[in-house]
């Protein structure tokens, strides 16, 4: 599998780039960052942007999703743009009765619960990917140097939103699922594999320069069951992009104790959350492995002396690592004051990578 001669990554408008250098363990000639939900709601562009249209609706338009994407690129002077989309959007794209409420957050019509309910559940094809492929490639034209970086929501988390049918706070239904009926979850998180996979291969093979597996939900698993019941499937989502030479970055909220376990599905990047400062996730991941991270976005509205000696001890504590793109270690908050932002990325391109 390859790329093809046109894609970012071969012909070079964005192989020697910070971003890509940083997440393959190579030095840049700037500290790298870009910042989970740049693309959104604290930018009043976006705003004005979206109004009128809802959230599934505004990913699937091409055009509208693509200056979505470009729009914090052009403001913060960010070192990547990240596709804008939804995690639910392959579920939405496969025929599942699935829909943002506001919030609320992801709503299915009828959760899955029983092995009939999976053998039911409509599957994801590559022509239902076309407005992502369209997308991405808008972009891109674009961006140019600058990369862009693919997503799509693990397994667990995709499946967790299926099993409960909303969002939840604990995570029961599908953590009991994976004890009491595991062939029904081993069948659900492999549909949702294969899913997140494709949507992912989708966005690659259309020019996006790398792509992060999100894991939203799983701080909520012990390691014992996540590398039982959640790292096989990862692993099979991450197998539909694994050949194609693009970066791959893991992250999820909560998962400390899991960050070996992440890297071990097979990845070249872990983000690391707020909770567990760099330089200890990096011992944890024996020196080995470049990293992703993390701004807490509880500090954008602090004072900036405040803020700012913060984002210096995250580029301190990154600096132990291969190589690290720093980011939030979680996504922008809508009241975030967008001149916060650019300051912190002037800040940072300011410094010795």
């Amino acid at each position: 599998m390859d790329l093809g001669a046109s894609h970012p990554l071969v012909d070079g408008r964005t192989s020697d780039s910070a971003l890509i250098r940083a997440y393959r363990g190579q030095r840049p000639h700037r500290r790298p960052v870009w910042f989970m939900r740049q693309a959104g709601r604290s930018l009043p562009e976006y705003r004005a942007l979206r109004e009128g249209t809802d959230m599934l609706q505004s990913c699937l338009i091409p055009e509208l999703a693509s200056e979505i994407t470009l729009q914090p690129v052009r403001r913060h002077d960010v070192d990547a743009g990240i596709f804008f989309s939804d995690i639910v959007i392959p579920l939405k794209l496969a025929g599942v009765d699935v829909d943002i409420v506001p919030g609320v957050g992801p709503v299915l019509g009828s959760p899955i619960r029983s092995a009939a309910d999976v053998a039911a559940l409509p599957r994801l094809t590559p022509e239902a990917l076309e407005p992502i492929r369209q997308a991405v490639g808008l972009t891109v034209e674009q961006l140019g140097s600058t990369p862009l970086v693919g997503f799509a929501g693990a397994p667990f988390t995709l499946a967790a939103y299926m099993v409960e049918g909303k969002p939840s706070r604990d995570h029961l239904g599908p953590r009991t699922m994976m004890h009491a009926d595991p062939h029904t979850w081993q069948a659900l998180t492999e549909w949702a594999a294969d899913a997140s996979g494709m949507f992912l291969r989708a966005q690659l093979e259309a020019g996006a320069s790398a792509a992060q597996l999100f894991d939203s939900w799983a701080g909520s698993l012990s390691l014992a069951d996540y590398r039982s019941h959640v790292a096989p499937a990862s692993r099979r989502a991450l197998d539909h992009v694994r050949g194609l030479g693009a970066p791959l970055i893991h992250f999820g909220t909560g998962t400390s104790e899991l960050l070996v376990a992440m890297h071990d599905v097979g990845v070249d990047v872990i983000g690391v959350d707020y909770r567990l400062p760099l330089d200890e996730a990096n011992r944890r991941l024996g020196g080995a492995v470049p990293l992703q991270g993390n701004i807490d976005p509880a500090l954008l509205p602090a004072p900036w002396p405040v803020l700012e000696r913060h984002v210096r001890d995250v580029l301190a504590a990154g600096a132990a690592a291969p190589g690290h793109v720093v980011n939030l270690g979680h996504g922008v908050p809508p009241e975030t004051d967008p001149a916060v932002l650019t300051r912190v990325v002037e800040l940072i391109h300011s410094l010795e990578p």
